[in-house]
């Protein structure tokens, strides 16, 4: 009956409008029930009109706003409009739908109030094409378009979600500890504690009782208990980066943790469980170790469970715009500048260099340049000597000429995607001729597909 009543009220072209759109239409009375739900409605809740006329909205959407933030009640309240606010909904298959909401006050030919109405639109694809965008140069804080890298961000996300202990190898300065932080921040974990300890930053009588604590007289000066890491990370994550530097005797308690999940803390007379995830990380070989007896092969195979390798700086050169201009962001907030980016010339030298110390020496080049730049745009004056020498440069020269192309080539195939192949576009998003593309497809043996 009340679903006659809007209808009569409400003119023949509006709702055919109403019925045509692809956003969801709704309308409540001053009881929060449904009296109009257009067609677009029930494709995007998966819920038919004749089920849903008539009961509370909060039945029909079961959204993260209803109970908390509801934008159509403040509306009522206020009198005023909220255009474009985002949330979710929760459809009959049990899916959560990201919606984008917008909403108004119904009024009578008097101006009474009689109801509400919200519009919403579905945001499921514009997410997807989103994660498929971004996700192919980030995931985490970790930034990269190297197909090596790739391959470490697709097992990240099941990795994550796993309970296995992780090996992280590589060499120093690739971004470990960034690996095992972002396992842990996907992770069911994520709320819990990521506690990091630097195995080889420590002496052995130290390293003990930072991992298990100790109790009150364990020793002189021990006059109070003291939870170790291992006791602090419960129920999160613990990061033992260098864990090639631990002793035969540490690597026999690590042992003991990984078997029954239960340490001793110095002077305890009985040991305490723990439930942490272990993520272990180092730069050497440590199958090499073993076969030289410096590594225990019991606990080597306890920590290999899941192996992650990061690739040298050096073989995803293609990465390094892309982090400079991470750098350059990051110390502009710190030092307070407004560096815009690097001349070509810099960025080149740049690409021109092995860096031995992988992304923390590039990061510490950076802060550096940001220190020293007066202007808006970092030049070779503000790169480091070992840098800009000529005999350097001589040196990587065909190296340099390698990583050009792997970035153009790589700047036209994104290009590509993004116009869906359409050649022509791709063109005039890249600022060049339709003829000078085709000649560096045909160049870059660059794949293409049809487009749709």
């Amino acid at each position: 009956m009340k679903r006659k009543v809007l209808r009569s009220q409400m003119p023949v072209q509006t709702e055919v409008i109403l019925e045509s759109i692809s956003d969801g239409v709704f309308t409540v009375d001053p009881s929060w029930r449904i009296t109009y739900f257009n067609r677009a409605a029930e494709e995007i809740t998966g819920v038919p009109r004749k089920e849903a006329l008539g009961r509370f909205c909060w039945d029909v959407f079961r959204s993260n706003m209803c109970e908390e933030g509801c934008a159509l009640r403040e509306t009522l309240k206020t009198g005023k409009p909220i255009i474009g606010k985002t949330g979710y909904i929760i459809n009959a298959a049990g899916e959560r739908i990201p919606v984008s909401i917008s909403t108004a006050v119904l009024n009578d030919e008097h101006g009474e109030i009689v109801g509400g109405a919200e519009t919403f639109r579905d945001l499921s694809e514009i997410e997807s094409l989103r994660t498929q965008l971004t996700g192919k140069l980030s995931i985490g804080n970790i930034v990269s378009r190297s197909p090596l890298m790739q391959k470490v961000f697709e097992v990240l996300p099941p990795i994550a979600q796993s309970q296995s202990t992780v090996l992280i190898l590589g060499e120093t300065g690739t971004g470990k500890s960034l690996i095992a932080r972002t396992i842990h921040e996907l992770s069911p974990r994520k709320d819990k504690p990521f506690v990091i300890v630097n195995c080889g930053a420590l002496p052995e009588t130290l390293l003990e009782s930072e991992l298990f604590g100790y109790r009150a007289g364990a020793f002189t000066g021990a006059t109070k208990n003291k939870p170790g890491r291992f006791a602090l990370a419960d129920g999160g994550t613990i990061f033992l980066d260098e864990i090639a530097e631990m002793s035969p005797a540490m690597q026999a308690k690590l042992l003991r943790v990984l078997q029954d999940r239960t340490y001793e803390p110095l002077g305890a007379t009985k040991p305490e469980k723990v439930d942490v995830r272990i993520i272990t990380a180092t730069n050497k070989d440590l199958a090499d170790l073993v076969r030289n007896g410096l590594f225990r092969e019991d606990l080597y195979y306890r920590i290999n469970v899941v192996r992650i390798e990061l690739p040298p700086l050096r073989r995803r050169k293609e990465d390094i715009p892309l982090l400079v201009d991470e750098f350059i962001k990051k110390f502009n907030r710190i030092e307070k500048k407004s560096i815009k980016s690097i001349t070509s010339e810099a960025l080149s030298m740049l690409m021109g260099y092995d860096w031995p110390g992988n992304i923390r020496e590039l990061e510490n080049v950076i802060e550096r340049a940001c220190v020293l730049c007066n202007g808006d745009m970092i030049d070779t004056s503000q790169l480091p000597p070992e840098i800009t020498t000529k005999s350097q440069i001589g040196r990587k020269s065909t190296k340099l000429k390698l990583a050009s192309r792997t970035i153009e080539a790589t700047m036209i195939e994104e290009a590509l995607q993004r116009h869906n192949y359409n050649r022509q576009a791709a063109a005039k998003a890249l600022g060049i001729h339709r003829s000078t593309l085709f000649r560096k497809i045909k160049n870059f043996g660059i794949q293409i597909r049809p487009s749709k």
